[in-house]
């Protein structure tokens, strides 16, 4: 969602990858009242896992649309139901999201299950360029940055068993599901050995904090997974397709690692947003979080080297789909091949980070 886009709505729905026209009309028909057709899609910029589309019917009402990637794909990580039970779940809670439409987990309409949320219009801040052009004043970018941590706050906050997303996952051992989970992706999916990954795994796996409780874990939680207002406030947080139960201090540690500061350049891909003037430093956006939370984050340097260790793998994913055509015509091969760069200095960054924690 928000407002970037691949490019203006295809003239020929059938043309675009990932939707059949006739199913998702029928679709439509049948459960979206008032949609009128005929529908447009368009495939949504950001993101390189689970697909977002706008879909805009004839009126100019707008909806998003999220399905699997194209091309084969790891069972556990692409669940539509899931996500759209966590969206539902959390839309009664003080976490900002999507309101739901629907949920189609019938592969003969689109070929994969999806489901259909209101279209929610916005910045997204992807890059240094448009947080400027969206937020001139560095007083705004810096309340911004300091609204994902409260806004993170807000996601630990909510009680899982009280929303229904009590049976969302096991709430123990956390870290060490999340070690073997993702190791087993990387398994999966690397396209060469990396040594840093296997030693980073082991050397935090002898290790694991004592878990302190059980939140929501978004999994991916991150600038670029919200959609703003056009006065900075949190409008929207997407993207839930990793969210589960168990330590929140994961998640602050992959904000942290999406988080680089004036130095990390060779650890990120393109200038992420909030290395533009105002935005608040790691240190800062760690100490609000803990004010807003109380919790302690004395462990903090152990769950940012499992956020780079994650990302790491994540990013190997996204360019093992990239390399077996996984994105379809619709992709832009633009940084692709910068991900196998990146999948190793984000795995040594890892090791060092873990080494002095």
């Amino acid at each position: 969602m928000g407002d970037e886009a691949t490019g203006r709505a295809d003239d020929s729905a059938a043309a675009v990858d990932g939707i059949d026209a006739a199913g998702m009309a029928a679709w439509f028909a049948a459960h979206v009242p008032g949609a009128r057709q005929p529908l447009a899609y368009e495939r949504i910029a950001g993101g390189h896992s689970n697909l977002t589309y706008r879909v805009t019917d004839a009126a100019g009402k707008e909806w998003a649309l999220r399905r699997p990637p194209l091309g084969r794909t790891l069972s556990s990580a692409h669940d539509m139901g899931r996500e759209h039970k966590v969206v539902s779940a959390l839309g009664g809670t003080a976490v900002p999201v999507a309101p739901v439409v629907g949920l189609c987990e019938d592969d003969s309409v689109n070929g994969a299950p999806f489901y259909v949320m209101e279209f929610v219009r916005g910045p997204v801040l992807r890059g240094v360029s448009e947080a400027e052009a969206a937020f001139p004043d560095e007083g705004d970018r810096r309340e911004i940055g300091m609204r994902v941590a409260d806004t993170l706050a807000q996601v630990h906050a909510v009680d899982p068993d009280a929303v229904g997303l009590g049976d969302l996952g096991r709430k123990e051992d956390y870290v060490a599901r999340q070690l073997r989970r993702w190791y087993g992706q990387w398994e999966k999916s690397k396209t060469r050995e990396l040594a840093a990954v296997d030693r980073v795994h082991d050397r935090l796996a002898a290790r694991i904090p004592a878990q302190e409780g059980a939140s929501i874990v978004h999994g991916d939680y991150r600038l670029d997974n919200m959609i703003l207002s056009d006065s900075g406030e949190v409008a929207a947080v997407v993207d839930w397709e990793l969210c589960t139960l168990g330590d929140p201090l994961a998640d602050v540690g992959t904000l942290m690692a999406y988080w680089p500061e004036r130095g990390d350049e060779q650890i990120s891909i393109g200038m992420p947003a909030n290395l533009a003037p105002g935005f608040p430093t790691r240190a800062e956006i760690a100490a609000r979080y803990a004010e807003a939370s109380g919790r302690d984050l004395a462990e903090l340097d152990f769950f940012l080297a499992l956020g780079y260790w994650k990302l790491a793998i994540i990013l190997e994913g996204v360019y093992a789909r990239y390399a077996a055509g996984g994105y379809g015509k619709g992709g832009s091969d633009s940084g692709f091949e910068e991900f196998a760069r990146l999948v190793a200095r984000l795995a040594e960054t890892a090791e060092a980070v873990e080494a002095r924690s």
